[in-house]
């Protein structure tokens, strides 16, 4: 973990930032005065490949969904019969 003080944090914060996505740094604490106020720790992307799609297959959603419910479906803009309501 390398300590830097604050100013030479907000004068290379794009360097800093750089080394902690590339892998070079875990960890940058900044020092103000020469005692630790924060550390900069690089935030690790969420896989997210997989959600989107996940239950495909696996359930069918009617033509008719809207049609269960004539308010919500007027705020969809969509008008039908109160026939289908319960």
């Amino acid at each position: 973990m390398r300590s830097i003080s604050l100013f030479e944090a907000k004068t290379h914060l794009s360097g800093v930032v750089a080394s902690l996505l590339d892998g070079s740094e875990a960890e940058v604490r900044i020092l103000r005065h020469g005692k630790p106020v924060a550390s900069l720790t690089p935030i690790r992307g969420v896989d997210t490949a997989r959600r989107l799609g996940v239950a495909k297959g696996q359930f069918r959603v009617p033509d008719d969904i809207d049609g269960a419910n004539p308010a919500v479906a007027r705020l969809f803009g969509v008008e039908c019969d109160d026939a289908h309501s319960s």
